[in-house]
């Protein structure tokens, strides 16, 4: 069984011109917060075997803008977890930058990256999900 300092779950996404939303090019929060869900999705996985559902998020905070052609990098991270709950915090870092003032098709790696946005959300689990993770036999199934 895991504990819950060692569930993550990390995935890297390009914005395209397609997420632009705003004036100025900008990338409108909620395409931030569908990678997220994503992650949820995967930390629901490995804890019992189940999606879940994202019920809410108790903090949020958008720290810099993010345009099309920037790649993100969201991680999560299970902070706690009780019997049908988990607490997943989460972080997102532009880790490549479209420059395209530069040129048409110039980008720059940002290092540090920039974080863009950060939160706690609470992840539900379904009963008989979490149910069968405790009876499910342990080792790979192969």
């Amino acid at each position: 069984m895991h504990t819950p300092t060692d569930i993550t779950a990390r995935i890297r996404v390009r914005l395209s011109q397609a997420d632009a939303h705003y004036g100025g090019d900008l990338i409108d929060g909620a395409r931030v917060l569908r990678v997220f869900g994503d992650l949820a999705t995967e930390i629901g996985i490995r804890s019992c075997g189940d999606e879940g559902l994202l019920a809410e998020y108790s903090s949020l905070r958008f720290t810099a803008p993010v345009r099309p052609g920037d790649y993100i990098e969201a991680t999560a991270r299970l902070k706690r977890r009780s019997r049908l709950r988990c607490l997943i915090e989460f972080e997102a870092h532009k880790v490549i930058a479209a420059r395209y003032d530069r040129g048409p098709t110039t980008a720059e790696v940002l290092d540090p990256p920039v974080a863009v946005c950060r939160a706690e959300a609470t992840l539900v689990l379904p009963w008989a999900a979490v149910a069968s993770a405790r009876t499910a036999p342990t080792g790979d199934a192969r």
